[in-house]
């Protein structure tokens, strides 16, 4: 069986434009959420979200580029090219073996909406011929293809809140199974928009918090939704000979993966957690690490079930050693990025593993019985760790879990 590492990372978050940035923020505990600056608010409950700050596409991207892709497709350019660059791997492999997996929960939603407004306002003439290409999720995938001339396997995923990790995950058992040398792999998602904000408002989803300090709390008792974020994350997926061949750098490699279905409801999380911590129970499979070794990036939303629901999770796989873990949920830093969530909080747990720094869950203050883990409050702390695991559960019952080990 071969073997995959990671040998490039990139990021588009709302604390930071690339990793680096990035992963400063989160060790100092740097709160990304803030008011919405996109549209007005006054109509709608919620007020927060966690948007991509100062972002350039013209970075990533010429100006006809730009006009031609959603804001979706352009940050998933961006962190590519990050990971492309970062692990020098541009033009050293064989096209017809080189992959892409991308996914996004939702696409260009943004276009969807305009467009959809020049219909009723303008009529069908004045709706744009790019629609359609600048709409469908499969296009951060095939854009991604075509800029590094990727002929190996191209496959948009679509998982919803484990979308990153269902892309990075099968990347690796595409790379075991000897599909492709190299795979780009990540999530994406650019959706706060008026409409996407009122619609997880109306369905109870979101923190109607106008404290930022106080939105989206993971494990607190006082949490009430999470807060919608943005951005992307993209993986260099590498075979481990062909790493090493050509001497690239490796962050860490890719031990285990897991993947299930709760097949319960389309929004709500088993509260059993019996397929949930399935995922994670698959992910570790007969790796022998103390749980006081590893590091836990947790989906941990600030939802009153999915936080309910992944402490129940991680006490089915570990018993009374879950206690012991080194966890912490990012999205109290960046919010919540959907289809890109995985994706981040995969390159988090990846610089947890090589710098032994767990990031702290900020904000945290109420403790809740029901949710009486270890989840490294409000600020970071050294730890020994061998094992990082990064869990994501979606709408649909989609659960995800992938695990990093140093090589």
């Amino acid at each position: 069986m071969k073997r995959a590492v990671i040998t490039g990372i990139g990021a588009i978050t709302p604390v930071g434009n690339d990793v680096n940035s990035f992963w400063e923020s989160l060790k100092a505990g740097k709160n990304g959420i803030d008011n919405i600056t996109r549209f007005d608010t006054s109509a709608l409950r919620v007020k927060l979200a966690a948007e991509v700050k100062d972002f350039d596409p013209s970075l990533y991207m010429d100006k006809a580029e730009i006009r031609k892709n959603d804001k979706f497709v352009q940050y998933a350019m961006a962190a590519a090219c990050q990971a492309m660059q970062d692990s020098d791997i541009d033009g050293k492999v064989d096209s017809s073996r080189l992959g892409v997996y991308f996914g996004s929960g939702i696409g260009g939603f943004d276009t969807f909406i305009s467009e959809h407004n020049n219909l009723l306002n303008k009529g069908a003439s004045r709706v744009s011929p790019l629609f359609i290409p600048k709409m469908i999720p499969n296009m951060a995938a095939g854009s991604i293809a075509i800029r590094f001339k990727a002929n190996g396997p191209c496959i948009s995923v679509a998982t919803a809140c484990a979308t990153g990790t269902t892309a990075i995950g099968e990347a690796y058992r595409a790379i075991m199974g000897g599909y492709a040398d190299a795979i780009i792999a990540g999530g994406v998602d650019a959706a706060i928009t008026e409409l996407s904000i009122a619609a997880f408002q109306n369905c109870m989803a979101l923190c109607e918090s106008e404290d930022k300090n106080a939105a989206s709390i993971p494990f607190d008792k006082r949490r009430a939704g999470f807060v919608m974020g943005e951005g992307a994350g993209a993986l260099i997926v590498e075979e481990y000979e062909h790493a090493v061949k050509r001497g690239a750098k490796i962050y860490a490699e890719v031990v285990g993966y897991g993947s299930t279905c709760d097949a319960h409801h389309v929004t709500a999380p088993d509260p059993e957690a019996k397929y949930s911590a399935k995922a994670i129970a698959d992910c570790i499979g007969d790796m022998d690490v103390d749980t006081k070794n590893i590091y836990f990036n947790a989906h941990g939303t600030s939802t009153p079930m999915n936080d309910k629901t992944e402490t129940q999770a991680l006490k089915n796989v570990f018993g009374d050693k879950a206690y012991d873990i080194n966890l912490s949920s990012t999205k109290s830093m960046t919010g919540h990025l959907l289809g890109a969530a995985g994706a981040i909080e995969a390159i988090a747990s990846i610089m947890a593993l090589r710098e032994g720094i767990v990031p702290p869950t900020i904000n945290y203050r109420e403790a809740d019985e029901l949710c009486d883990i270890n989840c490294t409050p409000n600020e970071a702390k050294n730890a020994d760790i061998k094992l990082a695991l990064s869990a994501s559960l979606g709408f649909g019952g989609h659960n995800a879990c992938i695990g990093f080990a140093k090589v």
